[in-house]
């Protein structure tokens, strides 16, 4: 797939020595939807200011649409779309004003048509002449939305897009973000939910203390990186494992009325593995009247291998 963003030993060290970035790599392809994810502080808003030239590098290149960002980011910012993560914008303003001023911005001519087309889109058109300090605090953010969408951008970053949401409404904004990207807008998104980020992401890149510890597909990260996990009801309470059973990874709980097995990790083989358990147990006379099994979530592998490099507590 075409890269529509090339980032090179990118890096930004900001006076008294804090490194927000340190020496990132990273492709983006066009159409996709990639996620950032990391804790607070990682460097995702830098990289995402840097990109949009808000923030000035310390080292490396960045490269948008075949331009060098240092030399043409006239040209290549003209292409890109900012929805930032505070709601940073004239509250006094109509929406549909504010929204045509944002294209403007950009010098492009004045197009109500499709002004009305983006409002539209984000159900916001009713509320066209409504200031938008009026507004309740998910339209605010589809505001945001449409003003970056004004200069109909082929790069979208958007940083938290649904903090401060309820769930209703992050999955009105989760159907937007889909709907753009079948528009074949190219985004990148940040986000604390990593609901999100399972459902929607393509690909899936983990930052944190400004390093790019690992991209992926989605999919491949959480086969190779997850596990699973199985609870199996005994019919009768056991004492001790038989070996035959004691070969798995599994632990009897402390009542020995069920038994936890644990495994597949970085193989995705543990529901073959957990098929392989219910068959030793039955060869082994050892009833069971149930099972339960969960595979590692998108956060699990990320909590999991932040744990790993001190980065949570």
């Amino acid at each position: 797939m075409e890269p529509i963003l090339e980032l090179a030993g990118l890096s930004k060290v900001y006076p008294g020595g804090l490194k927000a970035l340190d020496d990132v790599d990273l492709t983006i392809r066009k159409g996709e939807i990639f996620a950032l994810l990391g804790p607070n502080g990682a460097g995702k808003t830098t990289l995402i200011g840097a990109v949009c030239g808000l923030v000035r590098p310390s080292a490396g290149t960045i490269t948008a649409f075949g331009y060098d960002m240092a030399r043409d980011w006239r040209r290549a910012r003209s292409r890109i779309g900012l929805v930032p993560q505070e709601l940073s914008t004239d509250m006094f303003e109509p929406v549909e004003r504010a929204v045509s001023y944002s294209r403007g911005l950009f010098g492009l001519a004045p197009d109500k048509a499709r002004i009305e087309e983006i409002l539209r889109s984000l159900s916001l058109w009713e509320k066209r002449d409504e200031r938008i300090m009026s507004l309740s605090g998910g339209m605010k953010r589809r505001v945001l939305i449409a003003k970056a969408l004004a200069h109909e951008p082929d790069l979208l970053f958007l940083d938290e897009p649904t903090a401060g949401v309820d769930v209703e409404l992050r999955k009105g904004m989760w159907a937007v973000i889909d709907s753009m990207r079948e528009r074949g807008v190219t985004i990148i998104l940040t986000t604390h939910y990593l609901e999100e980020a399972e459902m929607m992401a393509d690909r899936v890149g983990i930052i944190n203390r400004g390093k790019l510890l690992m991209v992926d597909e989605k999919d491949a990260m959480m086969a190779r990186l997850g596990r699973t996990e199985a609870h199996i009801t005994l019919a009768q309470p056991l004492d001790t494992l038989p070996p035959a059973i004691a070969r798995f990874p599994v632990e009897l709980e402390a009542d020995g009325a069920s038994l936890c097995y644990r495994g597949g990790d970085g193989t995705g083989k543990g529901k073959a593995e957990v098929a392989e358990l219910t068959k030793a147990l039955i060869g082994s006379g050892i009833d069971f009247t149930g099972i339960e099994t969960r595979e590692s979530s998108l956060e699990d592998i990320f909590v999991s291998l932040l744990g790993k490099e001190g980065g949570v507590a």
